[in-house]
């Protein structure tokens, strides 16, 4: 369960940052690609859809007991 609570925080920061897109978030290493990629705004959707799937994991995990 609270792996579960772990991975629905890390989604609603992930969702959240791309949402108010920091530039410290959209500016890292690792999301550089995917800006170079999609663009600024295509990324920040791919957070925001990334994290909602998070979310939507995390809540399995904390529902089912895993």
């Amino acid at each position: 369960m609270i792996y579960g609570l772990i991975v629905i925080l890390v989604g609603v920061f992930c969702t959240f940052c791309a949402y108010k897109d920091f530039d410290w978030f959209m500016g890292s290493t690792k999301a550089w690609l995917f800006v170079k990629l999609f663009g600024r705004k295509g990324a920040r959707i791919f957070y925001m859809i990334i994290g909602i799937l998070f979310c939507l994991g995390g809540s399995y995990f904390a529902i089912a007991g895993v």
